[in-house]
């Protein structure tokens, strides 16, 4: 297990953008993938984006490709999710995740934060 600590959620008029920050700090940050979650309220958590440890990869779920994008800067032990043309279904809290795998990211598998929340108005 590994600590991640999340920042950047609040409150946003739809249209607007958000970026989500995720750190690792640790020597081991390269050596993970990185992704997200989000759990919508009243609804189960679901796949938003992962990340592989190079950061040439990078999975989306339908429901945010084209509008989030997920990145690392290993000089930092920082993940990213820039969140563009939010909507009102994006909210939720969004929890990051490291894993030794993307594969392991998307089955929720590895070590998760806590959770910020975003919240989308229209």
């Amino acid at each position: 297990q590994v600590q991640l600590i999340e920042s950047g959620g609040g409150s946003v008029q739809a249209g607007e953008s958000l970026r989500l920050s995720c750190e690792l700090p640790s020597r081991t940050f390269t050596g993970h993938a990185m992704g997200w979650f989000r759990q919508p309220p009243g609804k189960e958590r679901e796949f938003v984006a992962a990340i592989s440890m190079d950061g040439w990869t990078t999975y989306y779920s339908d429901s945010v490709k084209g509008r989030f994008a997920i990145s690392r800067d290993n000089a930092k032990n920082t993940a990213y999710l820039q969140m563009n043309s939010l909507i009102v279904q994006d909210t939720a809290v969004y929890y990051c995740g490291a894993a030794q795998s993307t594969d392991y990211i998307k089955k929720r598998l590895g070590s998760w934060g806590q959770g910020t929340l975003v919240v989308v108005s229209s």
